[in-house]
C-alpha cells in the first residue's frame, strides 16, 4: 500500500482522513469529547441493523450465535471508547470506529453480511439502467444533461445501509431510485458547485478521471455508471476505484467487474458508448471510508496521470476527503441525510 499520487506532498503535512476533527491536541487525553461520543453513537445506533444482516448470513455457521458476539463485542469496543478514548488502539475517529466493527466480524467468520441485499439491488438497478440512460441521453443541453446525471448520484447514493435511518427505511419501505431522484432538495445545497462544475465541463478540459466508488445497486449502476458513461462519450479516459474486501453495502472490485461486463453488450458497448476507455482497479481498500495514504500499486499507477479526481459518497467524499486537496482538479460530491429529509452535498 502506498500513497495515492495526486495527493500533495509531504503527505504527513498536507493530508489526514478525516474531515471533522473528533478531538484537539487541548483535550483531556483520557476523556472523551462530545464529537467522539456523538460519532461512537451513531455507529452504536447501526448495531441492530448489523446484527439482523449477521444473523441471516446463511454462508456462516452458527451465525444467530455469532451475531450475538459481534453485537457484544462492539458495543464493548465503543462504550471502552467513551471512557477511555486512549483504549483500543484510539483515540477513535471514522476510520477506526469502521476498522473495528469490520474486523470483528471477518474474525467472526462473517465475509459479507450484506451480500444477498447488494445481489438484490444489482439485479434490479442493471434492469433499470436502459431507461435512466435513455431519459439522460434525450437531454440535448450539456449542462442541463450534466445536473441530471449528478442529480441521478445522488439519488442512487442513499442506498447506503451504513445509516441506521437509511437501513430502517430501506428495510420497511425500500427506497425507489426514481422517486428519489424526483424528490431531491432543490438548489441550492449544503455545498453547491455545480455551476463551477458545468463551466468546466463545457471547455471539456479533462483527459482521464478516477471515480472512488460506493455502494451497490442504485448507486453504483444508477448514479455513477451513467455519469462514466457520459465521460467517456466525451473522450474521457475513466478508472472506477472500488474497495478489494466488502464493507457495508459498498461495492467490490470483482463486483464491479462482474456488473460492467453484464452491462456491455456483444461489441463491449454501454448502450452506444464505447468502453475501451473504462478500467476499473482495486483500490486496496476494506473499509467504507478510505485514507488515501494507503492504496494499491495498481491504482497509484492506473491515476498517476489523472486531471479529475472524484470521491462520492458519504464516507469517502465527506467524512473522510470533503477537505482534502490534490495536484488536480476535483469533486467530492455526496448523501446527507438529516432527519430522513435528503440534503445533498458536493464540492468541487
Amino acid at each position: 500500500m502506498i500513497p495515492f499520487p495526486l495527493l500533495p506532498t509531504p503527505i504527513e503535512t498536507n493530508y489526514r482522513a478525516c474531515t471533522i476533527p473528533y478531538r484537539f491536541p487541548s483535550d483531556n487525553l483520557k476523556k472523551a469529547t462530545p464529537t467522539e461520543i456523538s460519532w461512537i453513537n451513531v455507529f452504536a445506533n447501526s448495531i441492530p441493523s448489523f446484527k439482523k444482516r449477521a444473523e441471516s448470513d446463511t454462508s456462516v455457521p452458527d451465525a444467530p450465535a455469532r451475531a450475538k458476539i459481534f453485537e457484544q463485542r462492539y458495543a464493548g469496543f465503543l462504550e471502552g471508547w467513551k471512557k477511555d478514548p486512549e483504549s483500543n488502539g484510539g483515540p477513535p475517529d471514522g476510520v477506526i470506529l469502521g476498522r473495528v466493527r469490520e474486523h470483528l466480524l471477518r474474525e467472526l467468520g462473517f465475509r459479507d453480511i450484506f451480500k444477498k441485499v447488494k445481489d438484490e439491488e444489482n439485479a434490479k438497478a442493471i434492469s433499470l439502467f436502459p431507461e435512466v440512460v435513455s431519459l439522460s441521453d434525450a437531454i440535448e443541453d450539456d449542462g442541463e444533461r450534466l445536473e441530471n446525471l449528478v442529480r441521478g448520484i445522488f439519488a442512487g447514493n442513499i442506498f447506503d445501509l451504513g445509516s441506521a435511518q437509511l437501513a430502517e427505511v430501506f428495510s420497511r419501505d425500500g427506497i425507489s431510485f426514481l422517486a428519489t431522484s424526483q424528490n431531491l432538495v432543490p438548489r441550492p445545497w449544503v455545498i453547491d458547485d455545480l455551476n463551477k462544475f458545468q463551466a468546466k465541463w463545457v471547455k471539456k478540459p479533462w483527459k482521464k478521471a478516477v471515480i472512488f466508488v460506493d455502494n451497490s445497486g442504485a448507486d453504483i449502476i444508477l448514479g455513477i455508471l451513467p455519469f462514466a458513461r457520459e465521460l467517456l462519450r466525451r473522450g474521457i479516459q475513466v478508472v472506477l476505484a472500488a474497495n478489494e474486501l466488502p464493507a457495508i453495502n459498498d461495492v467490490t472490485y470483482t463486483e464491479l467487474t462482474d456488473i460492467v461486463s453484464q452491462l456491455k453488450d456483444g461489441n463491449g458497448q454501454l448502450i452506444g458508448v464505447d468502453t475501451s476507455k473504462l478500467l476499473i482497479a482495486n483500490s486496496g481498500n476494506d473499509l467504507a471510508v478510505i485514507d488515501l495514504s494507503r492504496v494499491s500499486h495498481e491504482l497509484a499507477y492506473l491515476s498517476s496521470d489523472a486531471d479529475l479526481v472524484i470521491l462520492e459518497g458519504m464516507g469517502r467524499g465527506i467524512e473522510t476527503n470533503l477537505y482534502a486537496q490534490f495536484k488536480c482538479d476535483s469533486l467530492k460530491i455526496g448523501m446527507v441525510v438529516l432527519s430522513l429529509c435528503h440534503v445533498t452535498l458536493s464540492l468541487f
